[in-house]
């Protein structure tokens, strides 16, 4: 067991989730996919070993903390990038199913090739604006769990998560700094597309120690029909 083994399981098993070798034989491929597909396309900025498993692995993991996954099904996950952070979740807890959304087709090449060589099943890769998949019937208000890191200002998430999240389902905004403007400012999106703050969440990465935040929402009802707006109009006209 490496190093970095060693200490992503210890703070894996301080919240209650215990790794399998197999699933740290996961982490690790998922590592060097990673590093060698960043050599081809931008995924990410950050590909040191300590730095992925802590800044994405941990953090993406992070969600399990203050969401009972046990109760979550069906996730889907908006803008995922290089798969952060359903891809971590779907490694710890194999029953979700994961349906993967993002507008860049290189990116769903990415998380195919990665979900065939980690072996997931139930894992669904689909290229597409949020806007429009969100309005196929098979993906519109069916969620338990909708995710999105990083991706926007609140104010335009709700746009881009809950018509995908179910009624009673959480839309969880993984975020850096967290302010509580942006928040405010994110009342008339939440009150158009039904759906209200839960909780918020702050914690710090632990070696690291930079902020996150989780903004978890609820569902209250099914999506107006006029939501999501045509693709492009929720980020250059938010919902203010």
């Amino acid at each position: 067991m490496t190093e970095t083994h060693v200490w992503f399981e210890k703070l894996m098993g301080e919240n209650e989730i215990s790794l399998s070798p197999k699933q740290l034989e996961q982490f690790d491929t998922y590592h060097r996919l990673l590093v060698e597909w960043n050599e081809r396309m931008n995924l990410t900025g950050i590909t040191e070993r300590d730095a992925v498993f802590e800044k994405h692995f941990f953090d993406s993991l992070s969600l399990s903390f203050f969401v009972n996954m046990k109760d979550v099904r069906k996730i889907a996950d908006i803008g995922s990038g290089a798969g952060f952070p359903s891809i971590p979740l779907k490694i710890c807890f194999p029953h979700l199913k994961v349906v993967i959304v993002d507008s860049l087709n290189k990116r769903i090449q990415f998380l195919n090739q990665l979900v065939t060589e980690l072996g997931l099943e139930d894992v669904n890769c689909v290229h597409g604006r949020a806007e429009d998949i969100a309005r196929m019937p098979e993906y519109r208000d069916t969620f338990d769990l909708v995710t999105a890191r990083a991706v926007a200002r609140l104010n335009v998430l709700n746009e881009f998560c809950l018509p995908f999240t179910r009624k009673n389902g959480l839309f969880a905004a993984m975020k850096g700094s967290q302010s509580v403007e942006e928040v405010k400012e994110a009342g008339v999106s939440l009150r158009e597309l039904r759906g209200k703050v839960r909780a918020e969440h702050a914690f710090k990465l632990p070696f690291e120690q930079s902020e996150r935040h989780i903004v978890l929402i609820e569902k209250t009802d099914s999506t107006p029909k006029k939501y999501p707006r045509k693709a492009g109009t929720p980020l250059k006209e938010p919902l203010i």
